[in-house]
C-alpha cells in the first residue's frame, strides 16, 4: 500500500482538473478497497474471538481456517432476493442503507494512516469527522420510519436517542486532547505525541480517564454490545434492520463495522500515538502503517472480548450512565485540563513543545 499510496501522490497535478481527478479517485479507490477487505478479516476475526470466548470453533469451512467465510457471507447476501414491504416509504427505505454505509466511508478521508498519508490534511479534521458521525443518525432514522412498521420505528429512535447522548461526551473528551494539542489537525494530534519519549507521551496516560470514557461512549455509539439495544429483549427483533433484506441489510452491517473500526482509529488518533511505535528511535519507527494497523486490531480486539464477557444494559441503565456520569466527569475533566495549562504555563509548554 506504501508503494500504491506513494506513485498517485507524486502524479502530476499541473493538468488541469483531470490531473486533479484521477490521482485523486485512486487515492480514494486504494483507501476504499483496503478498508473494505480489512473489514471482512476484521469481522472473522470478531466472530473467531466470540467462539474461542464460548469454547466454540467459530468459522472454519469455508476457506483455509474458514478465512474465506466473510466472502461467502457477501457473495450470500448479494445474490438474494431484495424484499420491500408493500407499505413502506420505497425510496427512503433504500436511500437509508446506503447514507449510512457511504457516511461510515466518507469519515475514512481524513484519517491519517501514516505520515503523509492522509485523503484530505485539513485543519479541521477532527470537527469533520464528529460532523460525520451526528450525520449517521439520519440513515438509521429514515431506515426505521420508512419501513412502516412500528418495530423498526421504535429501535431506530431508540438508536438515535443513544448515538445523539454519547456523542456530547465524546465531544467533550475530543476537547480535552484538544487543549493539549492545540489544534483540530488529526496529523497534529499524532505529531504531538512523538516528543521522544515513545508511549510516554501518548495521551492515555495524562487523559487516562477520558480515554476509559471515549472508548465506552464508542460502544454506545456504534451500537456495540453490552449496549446493543435497538435489538430489543421485549421484541426478538433486529430494530431498525428488521425490514431488511439482501444487499440493503449489507450495507447497513457493513456500515456499521465501518464505524467501529472508524472509532478503533480513533481511539489509535488520540490517546494512542497514531503510527508512532511505542519505543521511538529504533527501526520500528520505519514502520508507521504496521503500527497503526496493529493498534487498531488491539482496539477492534478489545471491542470483540467486551462483546462476548460483558452483558446487555438495560436501556435506563445505558442513558443514566451517558447522562448522569459520563456527562459530568467529561465536563469535569475539560475544567480541570483547561484550568492546568492557564496555572502552569510549564505543562503547557511541556504540551505544545511538539510545535518547535
Amino acid at each position: 500500500m506504501n508503494e500504491l499510496w506513494t506513485y498517485v501522490s507524486s502524479r502530476p497535478t499541473d493538468a488541469g482538473w483531470l490531473g486533479w481527478l484521477i490521482p485523486t479517485t485512486l487515492q480514494a479507490l486504494a483507501v476504499l478497497l483496503t478498508l473494505l477487505v480489512a473489514q471482512a478479516f476484521l469481522m472473522y476475526f470478531d466472530r473467531k474471538v466470540w467462539a474461542a470466548v464460548q469454547m466454540r470453533k467459530g468459522p472454519n469451512v469455508v476457506g483455509p481456517f474458514g478465512l474465506l467465510q466473510s466472502f461467502a457471507d457477501l457473495f450470500k447476501f448479494v445474490f438474494k432476493e431484495m424484499i420491500i414491504p408493500a407499505g413502506a416509504n420505497k425510496p427512503l427505505f433504500i436511500i437509508a442503507p446506503i447514507l449510512t454505509f457511504v457516511l461510515a466511508l466518507v469519515g475514512w478521508a481524513v484519517i491519517p494512516v501514516g505520515p503523509g498519508m492522509v485523503g484530505a490534511d485539513i485543519n479541521v479534521g477532527i470537527l469533520y469527522l464528529f460532523a460525520i458521525s451526528s450525520l449517521g443518525v439520519y440513515g438509521i432514522i429514515i431506515g426505521g420510519w420508512a419501513s412502516n412498521s412500528k418495530y423498526p420505528f421504535l429501535g431506530s429512535l431508540r438508536s438515535a436517542a443513544q448515538m445523539v447522548s454519547y456523542e456530547v461526551s465524546i465531544g467533550f473528551v475530543i476537547i480535552t486532547v484538544l487543549l493539549l494539542v492545540g489544534s483540530l489537525n488529526l496529523t497534529d494530534i499524532v505529531e504531538s505525541q512523538s516528543r521522544g519519549s515513545g508511549m510516554l507521551n501518548w495521551h492515555f496516560i495524562p487523559l487516562f480517564p477520558m480515554f476509559v470514557v471515549f472508548f465506552i461512549s464508542a460502544l454506545a455509539e456504534t451500537n456495540r454490545p453490552p449496549f446493543d439495544l435497538p435489538e430489543a429483549e421485549s421484541e426478538l427483533v433486529a430494530g431498525y434492520q428488521v425490514e431488511y433484506s439482501s444487499t440493503l441489510f449489507l450495507m447497513f452491517m457493513i456500515g456499521e463495522l465501518a464505524n467501529i473500526v472508524l472509532m478503533c482509529a480513533m481511539l489509535t488518533l488520540l490517546f494512542f500515538g497514531g503510527w508512532h511505535a511505542p519505543i521511538s528511535g529504533t527501526p520500528l519507527d520505519n514502520l508507521p502503517v504496521f503500527w497503526f494497523g496493529l493498534k487498531i486490531v488491539f482496539f477492534f480486539f478489545m471491542f470483540a472480548m467486551v462483546k462476548a464477557i460483558v452483558p446487555r444494559y438495560r436501556y435506563d441503565q445505558l442513558m443514566r450512565i451517558g447522562w448522569k456520569i459520563f456527562l459530568p466527569l467529561s465536563l469535569v475533566w475539560v475544567v480541570l485540563v483547561s484550568g492546568t495549562l492557564l496555572a502552569f504555563p510549564d505543562i503547557a509548554d511541556h504540551f505544545h513543545s511538539w510545535r518547535s
